[in-house]
């Protein structure tokens, strides 16, 4: 399991490039018949990158109870998981689930055994588990019933669909926010103007990025902005402090979630444009 600790945004002004890469990036989180964990001290966040080949996977069997203090992975949190490729058949307690392409489970606290299996293509999944307080029914969220909004412009190159998952208007969660957001062709940028929210993290796992095009995650303190470079599944960990935000060679996709104490999603400190530094 790769552990990412808490970086202060004074000592992130002197990071090399290397540093934040190391510091914020999650850049090998998919492997065939492997789960991958990586655990953030960013609000307690963890990610799962899930790819099933031949034989199903069982999330307990890659999980270190040490390093949660717990008897088991879901004892005290909650998780979603996003179906990226494929699909694939989930098993919670006895219980199965089908997630075709873009569908999303969310699993409730003190789910204990829970397996994946591959359907069909690819089948690779992505996971983000949240502290939680109580429990909550499993359920899945298909593409269809996620929440459509659609935003920006061709003008401003941010034309973007966003699809609200895990979102109090669709599922009610602990703390756990999810959804995808696709760019519309000829459209790059995307949470531009760029905001911040002290009162919650972000994860953002960019996907369908061509082998010859790259995005320039944006982040940092908005009078100290910083890049990481990403390519097709890697996941960047955003602070509350920072803004998070990118700009692509072509359009592409991401997998946003969020962690903390407010799960409003539109409850964000805007930056002037003419202040970004």
């Amino acid at each position: 399991m790769l552990t990412k600790y808490s970086a202060n945004p004074n000592d992130v002004k002197r990071y090399s490039t290397n540093e934040l890469r190391e510091e914020f990036l999650v850049d090998d989180l998919f492997e065939p018949s492997k789960i991958k964990v990586a655990y953030s001290h960013i609000d307690r966040a963890v990610v799962l990158g899930i790819a099933p080949t031949s034989e199903p996977l069982v999330i307990q069997d890659w999980i270190n109870n040490k390093s949660f203090g717990t008897d088991f992975f879901l004892q005290r949190r909650e998780l979603g998981l996003a179906c990226l490729a494929g699909s694939v058949k989930v098993t919670v307690d006895a219980q199965t689930y089908l997630l075709g392409e873009l569908d999303v489970l969310y699993v409730g606290v003190g789910s204990k055994d829970i397996e994946i299996a591959r359907v069909s293509g690819e089948g690779m999944v992505y996971g983000l588990s949240a502290p939680a307080h109580k429990s909550l029914p499993t359920r899945v969220v298909t593409q269809q019933e996620a929440r459509v909004v659609e935003l920006g412009s061709l003008e401003t190159s941010n034309q973007r669909v966003i699809n609200q998952y895990l979102h109090p208007d669709v599922i009610e969660t602990c703390q756990l926010c999810l959804g995808i957001t696709h760019l519309a062709p000829g459209s790059v940028w995307n949470t531009m103007p760029a905001h911040t929210h002290e009162r919650r993290m972000e994860a953002y796992l960019y996907f369908n990025i061509k082998p010859e095009q790259t995005v320039f995650h944006m982040m940092g303190e908005p009078t100290e902005t910083r890049h990481i470079v990403v390519r097709d599944k890697q996941l960047v960990l955003s602070p509350s402090w920072s803004i998070h935000s990118g700009c692509g060679t072509q359009n592409y996709s991401f997998v946003w979630g969020m962690l903390g104490e407010n799960q409003t999603f539109d409850d964000m400190d805007f930056i002037p444009m003419d202040t970004l530094a």
